[in-house]
């Protein structure tokens, strides 16, 4: 396998990269986030149902407080991610061989070995590449030709690489 692509120097293009990687690193804080929120709602409840007074009041509401914010922790993430990330835009590309993945960027450069690739998720942009648990990069579709596209996509199911 052999693709070769370029990427244009788009402003908008490192924000929606920075965007999806930072929703797939943040993604806990959310979960996190709503159980604090549920485990606060439901001790004020019980707090009034049971009347247990006010003993642990404040720290049903220290519980919600905490998961509101950690609720919107990954969105604002995600936002200064889009907003500093204009300023990167610069004419890159990938080749991606059976072996590797490399990219580059400017006058950087650098790869990731398939070996330790552990899965690949999809998004309707991106295909994120992941070593171990951490989202290291993203593939873009839309700068690949449909066939280059589907031969990878061929590549990744074979080596049991896309995640369901």
């Amino acid at each position: 396998m052999q693709i070769r692509f370029d990427v244009p120097a788009d402003p908008g293009y490192p924000g929606r990269v920075a965007a999806v990687l930072s929703a797939a690193r943040l993604r806990r804080f959310t979960v996190i986030g709503a159980w604090l929120l549920g485990l606060g709602v439901v001790g004020v409840a019980l707090e009034r149902v049971a009347d247990w007074g006010r003993s642990l009041h404040s720290l049903y509401l220290a519980l919600i407080i905490g998961g509101i914010l950690s609720m919107l922790y990954a969105p604002w993430v995600r936002f200064q991610a889009r907003r500093r990330s204009g300023r990167y835009a610069v004419e890159g590309g990938y080749d991606i061989t059976d072996d590797n993945i490399m990219m580059r960027s400017g006058s950087e450069e650098g790869g990731i070995a398939w070996d330790g690739v552990s899965r690949v998720t999809e998004t309707p942009e991106f295909w994120i590449v992941y070593v171990g648990r951490i989202p290291a990069t993203v593939i873009p579709k839309a700068f690949m030709s449909a066939e280059d596209a589907e031969t990878l996509r061929a590549f990744m199911d074979r080596n049991n690489l896309l995640a369901g």
